[in-house]
């Protein structure tokens, strides 16, 4: 399988000094996705930023994984409203030239 948009589990734990217990838990907690290819666990490219966002809020805020998860499910509420509100603006401004 193609890994070009995948970063090794093993690889990322030793660049970023955690435990690939605490990935295994973001991913139970369906925060994270893992693909497994070739008996090797990976992490998705485009998650990066949200775990390492992830890592700082549990390591130097000292915030628990239900903590996490519940801060990850507001903000992807916060912007499904902000996209909402966005779509919205643009209608009434369609509808405001008229």
């Amino acid at each position: 399988m193609d890994t070009t948009h995948l970063i090794s589990i093993q690889q990322f734990c030793t660049h970023y000094n955690v435990s690939k217990s605490f990935i295994t838990a973001l991913h139970e907690y369906e925060l994270i996705e893992i693909t497994i290819t070739d008996n090797e666990d990976y992490l998705k490219i485009n998650q990066l930023n949200d775990v390492e966002k992830m890592i700082r809020l549990h390591y130097e805020l000292d915030i628990n994984l239900e903590g996490i998860d519940v801060i990850y499910n507001l903000l992807k509420q916060l912007e499904h409203l902000q996209f909402e509100i966005r779509t919205l603006k643009n209608k009434l401004n369609a509808f405001e030239e008229f």
